[in-house]
């Protein structure tokens, strides 16, 4: 049975984890359940962004603990390897990525929404990286990717306690963008996505490459490749429409 719902809109697509009764937990097929939504969005050339939510009381409240018990050191080897490579495809997708954190988001689940562009949560929810009181370290990319988002110290604490913050706390770290009300979470994610695609497809592209390229470089490195990008656009005939109409006073039609 498969543990991902798609529901198509009309440019974008609304991902749903759906395996409640173990709050979503993410053990090899849910993992690579993901890997292979992100492959088939890309390929949809009508789709060019998603929301990324959970179904029930959790986002992903974590990896399958029951499994990873039965783990020698080459399996836990794997495990990461696993995680790390379908969240890498998630963050380095073309597609822009919301996660809309329903609920518990902890562990493995948090190091899925770090690997989306933007995150948006509910007031409900509760989010941390708790592994170490498994005696485990973060595997899937959290000791690498919460640093960069609120830098070393606030990571260090995080993750060295592992302790679970809410929403506003996780907020006022800089670790969401923007919390709501359980009800508006999806109609709030919904509607900056609209904005999003209101705007220039293939700048979006660029801009979050120059982003996601320049983060994992030094400065001069990512001003070169912003440079290279931004003189790009302009053979680009929605570079042209976008300028003519500012000039003309009216909307652009970029196609979609």
């Amino acid at each position: 049975m498969p543990f991902i719902e798609i529901q198509k809109k009309t440019n974008y697509a609304l991902v749903t984890i759906k395996r409640p009764e173990a709050l979503n937990a993410l053990n090899d097929q849910v993992i690579s359940e993901i890997g292979t939504t992100i492959d088939a969005l890309e390929s949809d050339t009508s789709i060019r962004a998603f929301i990324l939510t959970g179904e029930g009381k959790a986002f992903v409240a974590g990896a399958d603990i029951a499994k990873m018990k039965e783990f020698g050191e080459s399996q836990g080897r794997e495990f990461s390897e696993l995680g790390q490579k379908v969240f890498r495809k998630l963050e380095l997708s073309s597609l822009v990525s919301i996660a809309a954190i329903n609920g518990f988001s902890l562990g493995g689940g948090l190091e899925l929404a770090l690997a989306c562009d933007i995150r948006f949560a509910s007031q409900n929810a509760k989010l941390g990286l708790p592994e170490v009181s498994l005696g485990l370290l973060p595997g899937f990319g959290g000791s690498q990717r919460l640093p960069r988002i609120i830098g070393v110290g606030r990571a260090s604490e995080l993750i060295f306690s592992g302790d679970m913050i809410g929403a506003e706390e996780a907020f006022r770290l800089g670790i969401v963008n923007r919390v709501t009300s359980p009800e508006e979470l999806l109609p709030e994610s919904e509607k900056l996505i609209a904005t999003i695609l209101s705007r220039g497809p293939n700048a979006i592209k660029a801009a979050k490459m120059a982003i996601r390229q320049g983060i994992e470089t030094n400065l001069d490195r990512g001003l070169e490749w912003e440079k290279q990008l931004f003189g790009g656009r302009f053979s680009d005939a929605e570079t042209k429409e976008g300028l003519g109409a500012f000039l003309e006073k009216r909307k652009p039609n970029f196609g979609g």
